[in-house]
């Protein structure tokens, strides 16, 4: 088994041009299964994207702030979508909730894992504000109890999701889903950043036409 997914570990002799045609053969592939997926994606989502980025601009116009979170590599994209905005030509106040490793680990061991989200959100969050979470799964523990308190507190809120959209597509607290249907955390990952680059890029759109 090792050997094959790792031939190159193998101390038998092996042929590298078959090697590399293999590897290359398996880009190609992967490359467009990503390149399809995006695709799909934008076809059933492309109008709300737009909605939802108007919704954004809106809510940024009055003074609004968003609140990114998610965990593990989400936890990556909730920082890099806070700094899209932080980073725009005029600059749109954004905060990653997973940044302070001291409140994470705080929560994590005095309360529990479950509310490092919505705790963070109880305290920052107000209404006008932006609630984005994010997770392959959909089904992230931490993710449904902040939606929630978002909800409470009159913030927008916009999920990210994988799969079939696990717990998060049933959830009544999330004003936008968008679901990357595939089985895979690597395309999912792709595909969700490139959703939320094309909402940035909309929502500052959006607050540039106003």
């Amino acid at each position: 088994m090792t050997e094959a997914l790792y031939p190159f570990l193998s101390d038998r002799p092996s042929d590298v041009d078959a090697l590399l045609a293999q590897v290359a053969e398996s880009t190609r592939e992967k490359v467009k299964d990503a390149i399809t997926l995006r695709e799909k994606v934008f076809a059933t989502d492309g109008g709300r994207l737009a909605v939802c980025a108007q919704a954004m601009a809106e809510r940024f116009a009055r003074g609004g702030r968003l609140l990114a979170f998610g965990n593990g590599g989400s936890s990556t994209d909730a920082q890099d979508l806070a700094s899209l905005f932080l980073g725009s030509p005029s600059p749109l106040p954004a905060i990653g909730l997973t940044n302070d490793i001291a409140v994470i680990t705080a929560l994590s061991n005095d309360v529990g894992f479950d509310v490092v989200f919505s705790r963070q959100i109880a305290t920052f969050g107000r209404a006008g504000d932006i609630a984005v979470g994010l997770s392959t799964s959909g089904s992230s523990t931490n993710l449904p109890p902040a939606f929630a308190e978002a909800r409470r507190r009159g913030l927008l809120t916009v999920g990210f999701a994988g799969g079939d959209g696990g717990t998060m597509a049933t959830s009544r607290d999330i004003d936008h889903l968008f679901v990357v249907p595939s089985p895979s955390v690597h395309r999912i990952q792709e595909a969700q950043t490139t959703l939320y680059h094309v909402l940035w890029e909309l929502t500052v759109a959006a607050l540039e036409a106003r």
